[in-house]
């Protein structure tokens, strides 16, 4: 079987770029509608701003020709959960029954300290709950594949080493001196090295620049693409009766 070759990075830039395209359009907007004030640097909510970088990593499970995968971006694209009813994923890929993989894509511009725990809290729980509702048999026998992409403005509010606030018991010594960037490469790190997801990418970007900063390879759009393309590869060896059928339960 040919094997597609790494898009690199140059492939990744035109999503990140339309990334900060549209961010901004929705910022004016809201500034528009008052519901934002010039003077801000919060996240704005609502948009659309990940669509082209999601439409990207479905391009990854469109590479090999010879599996049709049912690939689902946008809208309400709701998986069994355990500890709650549903969680929508920002992208879905399904086969003949199967979920081949579901995807969480997230980003912070601004606001770091207000939002770092609430990324760091979603990309757990989302995990911890969708592998509970697997052993308990909700999406068959197959274990399903789970990614999860992190961009983060690259700013001083997110590289500044921070200061160790009091903790009413010690800490880690591995978040000494780091910034947000690198409490995000440590978070997905290890919840990858733990198997709570699949693979991952933490990736800090600037408006206006065409460098991406990719803290560490097992982290990077690369490894991810290499990732993808073991699960291409994974479902495609799959026997026959591997599937449950060709329709889909959800």
């Amino acid at each position: 079987m040919d094997v597609p070759p790494m898009r690199g990075d140059f492939v990744w830039k035109a999503p990140l770029q339309r990334f900060w395209q549209v961010r901004g359009q929705q910022t004016q907007k809201q500034i528009e509608a008052g519901v934002l004030d010039a003077g801000t640097r919060s996240s704005v909510t609502g948009g659309k701003h990940m669509d082209a970088l999601a439409s990207a990593v479905a391009d990854l499970f469109r590479a090999d020709p010879e599996i049709a995968f049912d690939i689902r971006i946008g809208g309400r694209l709701s998986l069994p959960g355990y500890y709650r009813r549903t969680k929508d994923w920002d992208l879905v890929v399904l086969y003949r029954g199967v979920l081949v993989a579901a995807v969480e894509l997230k980003s912070q511009v601004g606001s770091f300290g207000n939002n770092f725990n609430n990324r760091s809290e979603e990309a757990i729980g989302n995990a911890a709950d969708i592998w509970r509702a697997y052993e308990e048999g909700f999406f068959g026998h197959i274990r399903p594949w789970l990614g999860f992409i992190m961009v983060l403005e690259r700013a001083k509010g997110s590289t500044t080493p921070l200061g160790d606030s009091t903790a009413i018991f010690a800490t880690d010594p591995v978040f000494r001196n780091t910034g947000y960037l690198d409490r995000y490469r440590i978070l997905m790190q290890r919840l990858v090295r733990e198997k709570q997801y699949d693979a991952a990418v933490v990736v800090a970007t600037e408006k206006g620049q065409d460098t991406i900063d990719e803290p560490v390879f097992d982290l990077s759009f690369a490894n991810f693409e290499a990732a993808v393309a073991a699960r291409i590869a994974y479902i495609r060896a799959l026997p026959d009766g591997a599937f449950p059928d060709d329709k889909l339960p959800f």
